[in-house]
């Protein structure tokens, strides 16, 4: 009899302590209430202290590059405090740096054109990369210096160029550079350029590939926003040549610096 009561007083005690910390482990409304309170603090002293936190961030740039322009959008996903993958698409154009705009004097409504242009040039790129943090702010208006790589598919979409020049007695008539018209549009009676619209049921397309590298500042005081300048250059390179304009060697390799106005926000 003793010894049942033994291990009865032993087996109650057992499932005491059992409850006792099962009761301790599991957190109270109270307990979450200052978890969440340690975290948006620290979140705070971070932001104060100028360090970038975040999960996730999205930026748009418009760019002016050293052979046209463009704008791109950018997702990122952070990593670790000082790595985020990106993900980019871009959207430019360039130009020849021998274009020149000119228009026909005598004709007082026409278009501005760009003689012995052949093909208006655009891209369009799909890219990943990484961003590294080489030094935080250091304070809400400090300046946040990033480091950015992409690289990625480069698709370029050739559009004829269209002019519109004066026949007799047919009136005016819209043509490109070809062999049937090579001699009109180039002396021909040029009365302008045909407008944006004209050409895009023509378009080529052109596979390639690019790299992207820049320098990123961020000045922007709160951490939710992004607000800054970068400067970087780029490679962009096509399997085929890029016919742009007469009497001028296409090109397969294209080189460019730009610079941005990058703005977005972060969560």
């Amino acid at each position: 009899m003793k010894k049942f009561i033994l291990f009865s007083l032993l087996v109650s005690t057992g499932f005491v302590s059992i409850a006792q910390d099962s009761t301790a482990k599991a957190p109270t409304t109270k307990d979450r209430k200052q978890e969440k309170k340690i975290r948006r603090d620290a979140i705070v002293k971070q932001e104060e202290e100028g360090v970038l936190s975040y999960t996730r961030q999205t930026a748009f740039g418009l760019q002016l590059r050293t052979n046209g322009y463009g704008l791109f959008l950018e997702i990122g996903r952070s990593r670790s405090p000082r790595f985020t993958n990106l993900y980019m698409l871009e959207l430019t154009e360039i130009k020849h740096p021998k274009e020149e705009k000119v228009s026909n004097a005598s004709t007082f409504f026409s278009n501005s054109f760009v003689y012995g242009k052949i093909n208006n040039f655009y891209q369009a790129k799909l890219g990943f990369g990484q961003q590294y943090v080489f030094g935080q702010k250091g304070n809400k208006n400090g300046i946040a210096v990033l480091g950015i790589v992409h690289g990625g598919l480069a698709l370029g979409l050739l559009k004829p160029y269209y002019i519109q020049i004066q026949e007799q007695p047919t009136g005016v008539r819209d043509i490109k550079y070809d062999s049937k018209d090579s001699v009109n549009f180039l002396s021909g009676n040029i009365i302008g350029g045909s407008g944006f619209t004209k050409g895009w049921s023509e378009l080529q397309v052109k596979p390639g590939a690019f790299l992207k590298a820049a320098l990123r500042f961020d000045f922007g005081r709160f951490n939710e926003t992004i607000q800054a300048l970068e400067i970087g250059m780029s490679l962009d390179a096509y399997a085929s040549k890029i016919p742009q304009m007469v009497y001028n060697d296409p090109k397969q390799l294209f080189f460019q610096g730009h610079f941005a106005i990058v703005f977005g926000h972060r969560k």
